[in-house]
């Protein structure tokens, strides 16, 4: 399997972090980009189980990103798959975009283009190893008024394909919080919702914690300006909370700016246990729990 090109050209410091000492309790990395990092699918189950990370879940952005995951998550039990149109990429097809997740020009497509793409969405969210519909939801960070309705309109869809297949929801939502909890409450959630790489505050964290919802938290959560973020983990239900790399991305301090793999996300977990005040073992036997409810059947 081939690996698919970073738009963003990858950091500079190419060096993999040190990893850290293990975790005494399996846990899952949930939410991955394998396909987006360097070297192969065995190498990286290898470094994660090494430090007590028994499962990845690779995830979607786009069509060919979530044939992608389906065929790696066929090939290896220790993968599971989402698929879905990230919220950025729904602007693209319709509206065009000159460099695209592979760093080539997609020309403008129209509705018919988005249509088409969430068919194939829809047709890879039937197979059994994929777990989940996203990453999906809204981004107003990187695109702007103009591509607000596509990204809506995707997101209802996604929603739709959640529910008609008895999928978790992965949400992608960057500076999008209220239009995400409307459109939820509009359309109606699925049994399981998951917020990905969570960015909201405390206030929201409760919200989340009234409807259900479950929140994965990544290496961002580490940094020095996320206080907000600890201070969502902090009053997150211990049984609504997940852990995740999003890598190559959000690699957790000190490494930050490094590349990131699913190894580093005993760092994260061990941030999350300090700010809830409980024992490594103890959060990690209730992410474990969390993820084998969210993404285990399928």
């Amino acid at each position: 399997m081939g690996k698919r090109t970073r738009r963003d050209g990858g950091p500079r410091d190419t060096t993999p972090p040190p990893a850290p000492p293990s975790l005494r309790v399996p846990v899952w990395d949930a939410h991955t980009h394998l396909d987006l990092q360097e070297g192969d699918i065995g190498s990286a189950l290898a470094a994660a189980a090494a430090v007590g990370i028994s499962t990845l879940v690779q995830v979607g952005i786009d069509v060919p990103s979530s044939k992608w995951a389906a065929e790696a998550a066929l090939d290896n039990p220790r993968v599971h798959a989402t698929v879905a149109l990230h919220p950025n990429e729904a602007p693209r097809l319709v509206h065009g975009d000159p460099d695209g997740w592979s760093g080539q020009r997609r020309e403008p497509g129209g509705m018919a283009a988005l249509d088409a793409a969430i068919a194939e969405i829809d047709e890879l969210a039937a197979l059994p190893q994929v777990r989940g519909i996203g990453e999906t939801g809204l981004d107003y960070f990187r695109t702007g008024p103009e591509g607000t309705e596509a990204q809506q309109e995707s997101f209802r869809r996604h929603i739709a394909i959640a529910k008609r297949h008895g999928k978790a929801l992965v949400i992608h939502d960057r500076e999008a919080h209220d239009d995400v909890l409307r459109i939820l409450v509009e359309e109606g959630a699925p049994e399981t919702v998951v917020f990905h790489c969570f960015s909201g505050d405390a206030e929201m964290a409760k919200t989340c914690a009234e409807r259900g919802y479950v929140m994965s938290f990544a290496g961002n959560v580490t940094y020095p300006s996320a206080q907000p973020l600890r201070d969502a983990v902090a009053v997150a239900p211990l049984d609504l909370l997940l852990v995740e790399t999003d890598a190559p991305f959000l690699t957790p301090a000190p490494h930050r700016g490094r590349p990131n793999a699913p190894y580093l996300v005993p760092v994260t977990v061990r941030a999350m246990a300090e700010v809830k005040g409980v024992d490594e073992d103890t959060l990690c036997v209730a992410l474990a729990a969390n993820a084998e409810r969210v993404f285990g059947t399928g």
